[in-house]
C-alpha cells in the first residue's frame, strides 16, 4: 500500500523531517508513507484568502497519484481512535490503490476539494500547527499498522 501526505507548506523545522521520516521508515516495504510538500502561495497585506486557496488546490492537485482514495484531513472531519484507524489503514490496503492524505494551507482547503475527496479525517477539535500534523499522522499511521500485525508498538 502506498500512502502519499500531500502538505502545503515546504519551509518545516528540522525536526519535522525527522519525526516523520523516522515512523516512515519503521513501515515495512509493502506499506510506504511519502511526504510531498507543496509551496504555500505567498501572502500579502491585501490578498484574496479565496484566490490563495484555489491556487492551492491546484498545486496539491498537481501532486495528487493518478486514482488516489483522496483523504482531506480537515477539523470537520470524521475523528478516529486509533483501533479505528488500524480498521481504515485495512479497508484503505484492501482497495488497491494509492492513497492520497490532503493538508490545506493556513487558510485551509477548498471546499471544492473537500467536496471531491473519498473521506475526511480530522486528528482533533483542537487547531493543530500544520507541520505538528505531519508527525502525528506518520506516528499515528504506524501504530494503526502495528495493531494489524500484532507488533509490540501498541500497548494501549
Amino acid at each position: 500500500m502506498k500512502i502519499e501526505l500531500l502538505a502545503i507548506g515546504d519551509k518545516m523545522p528540522t525536526w519535522v523531517a525527522t519525526g516523520f521520516n523516522e515512523y516512515a521508515r519503521r513501515l515495512p516495504a509493502d506499506t510506504t508513507l511519502q511526504l510531498k510538500q507543496v509551496r504555500a502561495v505567498t501572502r500579502g497585506k491585501n490578498s484574496s484568502i479565496p484566490k490563495i486557496i484555489a491556487e492551492e488546490e491546484k498545486r496539491l492537485r498537481s501532486v495528487m497519484p493518478n486514482s488516489a482514495h483522496i483523504v482531506a484531513l480537515d477539523v470537520n472531519g470524521k475523528q478516529l481512535s486509533t483501533p479505528q484507524l488500524s480498521e481504515q489503514l485495512s479497508i484503505w490496503r484492501e482497495l488497491g490503490k494509492p492513497i492520497a492524505l490532503i493538508v490545506g494551507g493556513a487558510d485551509g482547503l477548498s471546499p471544492n476539494l473537500l467536496n471531491q475527496t473519498t473521506q475526511s479525517w480530522s486528528l482533533s477539535r483542537l487547531t493543530l500547527p500544520h507541520y505538528l500534523v505531519r508527525v502525528i499522522v506518520a506516528e499515528q499511521i504506524y501504530r494503526a499498522w502495528s495493531i494489524l500485525n500484532g507488533h509490540p508498538y501498541h500497548r494501549a
